[in-house]
């Protein structure tokens, strides 16, 4: 009887995360058109951040309350949902076609990014310095995508369907309906994986990284269905860079403290080498890049065999 309530929130948060996200594109998506502005900004940034709120709110809480692994294995774990589900799923679902800047920029400075946030584990401590790091390459980020933005125009012909205002009110329903059911997805999960006697940080890893990354799922899928690749995929590159520079400097500065071997010499290296093959899947040698549904089958792959390597290790089959 215990497990009821958890798993209604899990079920009503699904169904709350199907509506907002389809409803929240289409609120972003009119916008980028009224306001001119590129749907891979938009998708960057609206959208990208927009759906990393839940991560944010997940590993600030955790870390108030002293559950660090968690909030590090949230950050860690979303961005690796992000490209091996979200990703995959979204290039199964629809090829996407990719601006040569994706290719050429957005991608590389993802790549970078995570590189960083890699280097400031490495001495297996998370400290307030990093944190300021972060935070500062994060203001550097929203100015450069944002004074960018201005000098776009959007390559979509596709007219708006509504007005500013209806539009408007899409977007912030959306979001709303996201983060409200993403939280009662995550509380749901979680409360039966502790309950299940399984550690924090795969709690962090699986359970709290799949629950705060649905609302990316669930908006990449949409656009991707609406044929929004260049959404789709700025939804994911977004998001990623967010966590690792927002995201991540929250226990940094709220608490500070060790970091897990385990967390940086496996996943890390996991989230490393997505990055990596996202990259080669995405270049070209023409304009436009293109991740096909074979190239999104082996990422939805990679990440089945990450979870499959964690449940294995948590049962203690594989030692590190």
């Amino acid at each position: 009887m215990e497990f009821i309530l958890p798993i209604v929130a899990v079920v009503l948060g699904l169904v709350g995360l199907v509506l907002g996200a389809d409803r929240f594109v289409f609120g972003a998506s009119n916008l980028a058109r009224r306001m001119g502005v590129s749907p891979l900004v938009v998708g960057m940034l609206i959208v990208g951040i927009g759906t990393s709120a839940p991560e944010m709110l997940v590993s600030a809480m955790a870390a108030f309350e002293g559950a660090s692994e968690i909030a590090l294995g949230n950050v860690v774990g979303s961005n690796i949902t992000n490209i091996g589900l979200v990703a995959g799923l979204a290039a199964i679902i629809r090829p996407m076609e990719l601006q040569r800047d994706v290719v050429r920029r957005e991608i590389p400075v993802l790549m970078l990014v995570t590189a960083i946030g890699i280097a400031l584990l490495s001495d297996f401590e998370l400290s307030m310095i990093d944190g300021v790091i972060l935070a500062s390459l994060l203001g550097v980020f929203l100015l450069l995508t944002l004074r960018r933005s201005r000098s776009e125009t959007v390559e979509d012909a596709t007219q708006p369907l509504v007005g500013y205002g209806r539009a408007t009110l899409w977007l912030v329903v959306g979001l709303v309906l996201l983060m409200v059911s993403s939280r009662a997805v995550v509380w749901g999960a979680s409360t039966v994986a502790a309950a299940m006697g399984v550690s924090e940080l795969i709690i962090g890893l699986t359970i709290v990284a799949i629950g705060t990354s649905l609302p990316e799922l669930a908006s990449s899928v949409a656009a991707a269905l609406k044929g929004e690749h260049a959404m789709a995929i700025g939804n994911v590159i977004g998001s990623n860079v967010f966590n690792l520079l927002a995201v991540l400097a929250l226990p940094a500065v709220i608490a500070p403290g060790p970091v897990d071997r385990l967390l940086l010499i496996r996943d890390c290296a996991v989230m490393g080498f997505l990055t990596v093959v996202l990259f080669v899947f995405a270049a070209a040698f023409d304009d436009r890049g293109r991740i096909n549904r074979v190239e999104g089958g082996i990422l939805l792959g990679l990440f089945a065999s990450y979870l499959l390597l964690l449940v294995l290790d948590a049962t203690g089959t594989l030692t590190f």
